[in-house]
């Protein structure tokens, strides 16, 4: 139902006799059982969070037209907080009768949602079709093409040795710059079976809860944000080293994840957070550390420069700016959000300085990188 349908059904039964632009929930939820119109329960709860936030139990036409149609402005949020927030309905933990992907819906809930509302919003709302297969795809693709490259070259650990390996189209190589894919390809190459599988366990246990809650495009969109911030901060930073591995999108979503939850630390109802939080940061400083120990400790004997970690630490920035930002627009629309234009034109202006670096400060610089392989 539209806005206009809406004030026509208004009008016929006259429930605004005066034409004040506002109507009572009563008598709203009366008019949605009369004519059974599709509004799901947690609609309902929704249209009674609004009434409380107005003294006199009303809600505007334009919340009501927002609310059926699924969306969900700024305003729309800030009257949600303003109000008392007591929803009529139980927690989604005392939910009785969930089979066992409704279960898990209601863990993806408490797991990336600050707000018993939103939780409620997502739960009810919330499709299996289509099931986030961003996330998915790519650790899938990781895993296929490490297997591939295992294969071929017989080495599992510290594929990087070999000296066959950055032979590969798809890793990022300072001497290859020209070659624009691999700014974004590299995220399909490890360095061994311990990147790969702490990239992947990451993507599948962060990313795939974020990308049923928030969408398969702006998820998609951090990541890839992040990935490409990561080879580009390793072209100005680190100017002779390769980059292999998604750390850079890893990274990101994790960190804005992270950053999230803390910013919203007493409306999260995840079990075991700050126990969580501790062991999320010792695991990703430890792969920072491993990263930054293969760069400038290489165990083994090498023709080049082992991959950057700068790609780790660009994908943690992208994630506290841009992921922190979409995280915390749950069902609301970025255009309309001051702070994405802001990142936005942030995240633009560093692309473009990365383009031009790459195109002169090499040359200007008298960089010596390795040769291409």
């Amino acid at each position: 139902m539209d806005r206009s349908s809406l004030l026509q059904l208004i009008q016929e039964q006259q429930l605004d006799p005066e034409n004040t632009g506002f109507i009572g929930a009563d008598t709203f939820t009366g008019l949605v059982h009369r004519h059974e119109l599709p509004l799901d329960p947690a609609k309902l709860d929704m249209l009674v969070a609004l009434a409380q936030s107005n003294e006199r139990g009303q809600v505007c036409y334009q919340e009501l037209a927002d609310l059926i149609s699924s969306k969900r402005s700024s305003s729309f949020k800030r009257a949600i907080a303003n109000g008392q927030r007591a929803l009529p309905r139980d927690g989604l933990l005392d939910e009785p009768g969930l089979g066992v992907y409704k279960r898990f819906v209601r863990y993806v809930a408490y797991e990336i949602l600050p707000r018993e509302v939103d939780r409620h919003w997502y739960f009810y709302r919330h499709r299996s079709c289509p099931p986030p297969v961003f996330m998915a795809s790519v650790t899938l693709a990781q895993i296929i093409v490490f297997l591939c490259y295992g294969a071929r070259l017989n080495k599992w650990v510290l594929q990087t040795y070999h000296p066959e390996y950055m032979k590969s189209p798809l890793v990022y190589h300072p001497g290859h710059r020209a070659r624009a894919w691999r700014f974004l390809t590299y995220m399909f190459m490890h360095v061994g079976l311990e990147q790969l599988g702490f990239n992947a366990l990451l993507q599948l246990m962060i990313g795939v809860p974020l990308e049923m809650v928030h969408g398969l495009l702006r998820i998609s969109l951090l990541y890839l944000a992040g990935v490409l911030a990561g080879s580009l901060t390793v072209s100005i930073t680190d100017m002779r080293a390769p980059v292999v591995g998604g750390s850079g999108g890893v990274y990101a979503l994790c960190s804005a994840h992270l950053a999230n939850v803390v910013m919203n630390w007493a409306g999260m109802r995840c079990p075991y957070k700050l126990l969580r939080m501790v062991l999320a940061l010792v695991c990703m400083s430890s792969e920072v550390g491993r990263a930054v120990w293969l760069r400038f400790s290489p165990p083994l004997p090498a023709s080049g420069p082992q991959p950057s970690f700068m790609a780790h630490l660009a994908g943690a920035v992208v994630g506290v700016s841009m992921g922190l930002t979409i995280l915390r627009s749950y069902e609301e629309r970025l255009r309309d959000q001051c702070g994405w234009w802001v990142v936005l034109l942030a995240y633009g202006t560093f692309l473009l300085f990365a383009i031009f670096w790459n195109i002169f400060a090499y040359d200007l610089l008298g960089a010596h990188i390795p040769p291409p392989p």
